[in-house]
């Protein structure tokens, strides 16, 4: 078989994709071969390896007929299936698939209705102002197609990795090196280990030259190059850059707190440093007065020679942590462990993917005491909302297993859909039936700042929505936050005790750190919620506990590290009602 690395095959069943899709397959053949090539870029092992070994199936979503159609383009260099395609359509309509907005069925609509066979046959149309006359297109689909073209020239910047694809691979590699000399010290460093939302490539230190010399034979490596006569860059066979550093053992603090950054963080202890007449790299902490350079095993020592106390990654960002540390102000950061329930969790019920009872034993598991069950509300804008009829009885089902399951109190909510003018898209009879309310915008997305900003005042406003969930509505590397008035939003939720959220998904982490802190300095108390669509899912909360750390945020700033019985007498629906017997 050929050795061919994951993002060709996957490249190949991306084609044999789009070629299904030309010829008109049936969307779930054309899916199947998408998913499978999403599954082979990112699988941290190499695919031909499997292949060879007759293990390609143990990969999520390939069966056996994926699995002969890969072994052929190894063995052979081609897909046959693909090779057959390809004979019926020019291969510049191919080409054109690619283009923003485009895709395979409106390019074989181009192909069959105007004759565009290629990207210069496309421009020439577009130009001719015979796109726009095809339904669906029209005059400005016909301007992106141009605009498209022209751009076509340029090279994308290369995407960031979310925080949670750095971090799984980064585990497996470090996992391997800690296998081969376990008594090697093996530590992430980088913009992964201060929890950034996305990063560049993986970053690890090693205090073990023999490992750092071994890098190349992982498994998990590709190919590596030797860049310095301790350094070393590894390409992961799905294509993440992963830089290696070999230090000694007596040295590993001083590289760890370099590597770890942030550049702003360095630049500022190293500038601070010299007013003491000390020098703080890579290498050491050379001492002028002495000529001494200071070695430091761990990092605590790097900073204490400073003069300052540890600070904890995620607060490197240059953002007043060394101001802090000089005086004894540095907070007492959050921690997983000072959450005491999730209240932003979805069920089968809307687009969740485990039964109320499921989500309630694996929060249990997770030692929360309390779970709000919140599924999409009436008019969640994509489909497997809750009508008001199936909310009533979502209650009773909610109730029902709060009274079965003995660890954990159930708490029946909604995430209701925010409407343009701000109000909810229940009846506020129904709402008032509920233990909690989170509010959020899942429509319309580009009114303007003011409109926006009104919108979610409004929403605060509401006596009976408890919280505003994902409060800006970004999708890291997708979708820019909404425009609105931070500042007029925090005042809002901060006089009439509506909580913000920290949605933990790792796409979203919103709100971000600067907001979050930002609206706990305006006094608005902050959740961390999950937004779990799964029993899995759950754990995705590690994700808003690292945002809230890089806050600055400590457990007196989230709500939901207060027991049950205390956050609901905060809630503005239950401000001087008698405690509820329900919670256990």
């Amino acid at each position: 078989m050929r050795e061919l690395a994951n993002g060709a095959i996957a490249d190949a069943l991306d084609e044999l994709g789009d070629l299904y899709e030309l010829d008109g397959a049936v969307i779930h053949r054309v899916l199947a071969y998408r998913n499978a090539a999403r599954t082979i870029r990112h699988a941290p092992v190499a695919v031909a390896k499997l292949a060879r070994d007759g293990e390609l199936t143990s990969l999520p979503g390939i069966g056996a007929t994926l699995e002969g159609k890969i072994v052929a383009l190894l063995e052979t260099g081609e897909i046959p299936a693909a090779t057959k395609l390809r004979a019926r359509y020019p291969a510049g309509l191919l080409a054109i698939t690619s283009l923003p907005g485009l895709g395979a069925k409106r390019a074989r609509r181009l192909f069959d209705e105007l004759g565009v066979d290629s990207p210069a046959a496309l421009r020439e149309a577009a130009a001719a102002g015979r796109v726009r006359t095809l339904k669906g297109f029209g005059a400005r689909g016909e301007e992106a197609l141009l605009a498209a073209l022209d751009a076509g020239a340029a090279t994308a910047p290369r995407r960031r990795l979310l925080l949670d694809r750095a971090l799984e691979n980064a585990e497996l590699v470090i996992t391997a090196l800690r296998e081969r000399r376990p008594e090697a010290r093996v530590e992430l460093a980088g913009s992964a280990r201060r929890r950034a939302e996305t990063v560049k490539d993986i970053d690890i230190v090693l205090d073990d030259q023999a490992l750092l010399d071994g890098v190349g034979s992982l498994d998990q490596i590709e190919s590596a190059s030797r860049t310095g006569s301790s350094a070393a860059r590894g390409r992961m066979h799905n294509g993440i850059t992963v830089e290696f550093r070999a230090v000694a053992p007596a040295q590993l603090g001083n590289l760890l707190q370099h590597l770890t950054g942030s550049n702003a963080h360095n630049a500022a202890l190293r500038e601070r440093a010299v007013r003491s007449a000390l020098h703080i790299s890579e290498y050491g902490v050379l001492d002028d007065a002495t000529g001494e350079t200071h070695h430091c095993a761990d990092e605590a020592s790097v900073y204490a020679l400073a003069g300052l106390a540890y600070i904890e990654p995620e607060l490197r960002e240059s953002r007043g942590e060394l101001e802090a540390a000089a005086t004894g102000a540095l907070p007492r950061l959050i921690e997983r462990r000072d959450l005491r329930g999730d209240l932003h969790a979805h069920t089968t019920a809307s687009d969740g993917r485990a039964s109320i009872e499921e989500m309630a034993i694996a929060a249990r598991e997770l030692g929360y005491e309390y779970l709000a069950i919140t599924d999409h509300s009436a008019t969640h804008g994509f489909g497997d909302a809750v009508s008001p009829a199936q909310l009533r009885r979502q209650i009773e089902l909610v109730h029902e297993a709060n009274a079965r399951i003995e660890g954990i109190t159930l708490l029946a909510g909604s995430e209701v859909n925010i409407l343009p003018d701000g109000s909810p898209d229940y009846e506020d009879a129904l709402l008032a039936e509920l233990d909690w309310v989170i509010a959020s915008v899942h429509t319309l997305f580009r009114l303007s700042r003011d409109a926006m900003t009104e919108r979610l005042c409004r929403a605060a406003r509401h006596p009976l929505i408890d919280a505003i969930g994902h409060p800006t509505g970004r999708r890291i590397e997708r979708r820019a936050p909404y425009e609105i008035d931070r500042e007029a939003l925090f005042a809002e939720c901060a006089a009439s005790g509506t909580m913000l959220e920290i949605n933990s998904n790792p796409d979203r982490r919103d709100l971000n750190e600067v907001d979050a802190r930002a609206a706990a300095a305006a006094g608005v108390a902050l959740l961390v919620n999950s937004d779990a669509h799964s029993t899995t899912g759950l754990n995705a909360i590690r994700f808003g506990i690292w945002t809230a750390r890089r806050a600055w945020l400590s457990a007196e700033n989230v709500a939901n590290t207060l027991a049950w019985e205390q956050l609901r007498a905060r809630l503005k629906r239950f401000r001087g009602a008698p405690a509820e017997p329900r919670a256990r």
